[in-house]
């Protein structure tokens, strides 16, 4: 046993049309900059997709979660509420803004934010809620945002793991009054580094082109509201190059093809690894009936951490690559100094050290999903 891996945890998703896009976003476009053709592409395929108000890309999920935490309008010592089971990006947004975390307990079926215990961790400062689509299965939105109602609060849904996704009908992204999408590698649509915000609610249209614009009213000008642009606000520069736009485009031109792709790989896994769970050896993952997910992750839950890190070490040793996920953010040295728990986090520390991911990617052959299942059953098989 070499442990050297033939079955990667990941793989870019490549279809193979899009260096032909890049190519001509250079050599006939002449437009590599941001919001090029290729940008406008693809905001109106996911605007038309995805019934969305509005789309920017952004240079990364999370840029699309500092535009969002700017346009909340948040000011020191403002509260924000989320989950400790996500990415630090998720947090990092929000502090960049002086706003103090707070984290609330997940669900142990969905990983996802327990809606019914946001009421009690509201305060006269709370201003967001912030919801993690976590594995692109979407959070119980009709819940929260009626909590958010009820209390006057925004809600900042990070859909970085849901294009594709749907809630009851509807695109992840588009639930909340922003939405944040990322593009990332590792994500089921990628252009290396890219997010792009979802704008939700029109009021926020004019400031979020002056955010990512460098605080001009440069879109308005290329729209000819006004005769020339000008610096009028803060923002920051959120444009991804014209090549990257071309790039993604190749991808969302062949999203239903991913799509589909990967959802062959779950659905595998989930057959396969039924007979385990019924024996009690290892537990799934859940998709409430509300809920379509894109197959953004396939995970299983194993007894204790010491199991975990057993399994990821043995299927290692067999050239197969698993992963853990996040260590959450309440435990993390930046989590004690931004944030407080409210609540208590029994759940969070309890699956986070259980869940293990397996690998899936666009592109997975019968043999890579079936060398995957056959790791685990006999890592199970031989620790009878």
């Amino acid at each position: 046993m070499s442990g050297d891996i033939v079955i990667p945890f990941n793989k870019p998703p490549y279809v193979g049309t899009e260096l032909e896009y890049v190519r001509q976003s250079v050599e006939e476009v002449g437009k590599i900059s941001g919001d090029g053709p290729f940008t406008k592409k693809c905001h109106a395929w996911l605007e038309e997709r995805f019934d969305a108000q509005k789309v920017l890309l952004t240079t990364s999920g999370t840029a699309a979660l500092e535009m969002a935490a700017l346009l909340c309008d948040l000011q020191p010592g403002d509260e924000v509420i989320l989950p400790s089971y996500t990415f630090s990006s998720t947090a990092t947004a929000f502090v960049l803004v002086g706003a103090k975390l707070v984290f609330v307990d997940v669900r142990p079926d969905t990983m996802n934010l327990d809606e019914e215990k946001i009421e009690a961790a509201i305060t006269d400062k709370t201003r967001v809620i912030v919801t993690v689509d976590y594995a692109g299965v979407a959070c119980n939105m009709e819940r929260i945002c009626q909590i958010a109602h009820d209390h006057g609060l925004l809600v900042v849904e990070d859909a970085a793991q849901g294009v594709m996704s749907t809630y009851r009908d509807r695109a992840l992204g588009t639930l909340a009054d922003l939405g944040c999408y990322s593009f990332h590698e590792t994500k089921n649509y990628s252009m290396g580094e890219g997010g792009a915000l979802v704008i939700n609610d029109a009021r926020f249209n004019e400031q979020a082109e002056i955010l990512r614009e460098k605080g001009t009213n440069r879109s308005r000008f290329f729209r000819g509201q006004v005769d020339k642009y000008t610096w009028v606000s803060y923002g920051s520069s959120y444009l991804p190059s014209d090549m990257n736009a071309a790039y993604l485009w190749g991808q969302l031109q062949a999203a239903d093809q991913i799509n589909d792709d990967r959802l062959a790989t779950w659905a595998f896994y989930h057959e396969s690894f039924a007979p385990l769970a019924e024996a009690g050896k290892l537990e799934l993952p859940f998709v409430p009936g509300d809920c379509v997910h894109n197959a953004h992750m396939y995970y299983v839950k194993c007894a204790d951490l010491a199991e975990r890190t057993a399994l990821i070490a043995y299927a290692k040793e067999r050239g197969v690559g698993m992963s853990f996920h996040y260590v959450p953010l309440h435990s993390s040295p930046a989590g004690l100094q931004f944030g407080v728990v409210r609540g208590g986090m029994d759940v969070t520390d309890r699956e986070s050290d259980r869940l293990v991911r397996l690998p899936l990617y666009y592109g997975m052959t019968d043999d890579d999903r079936a060398a995957v299942v056959q790791v685990v059953r006999d890592f199970y098989a031989q620790a009878e």
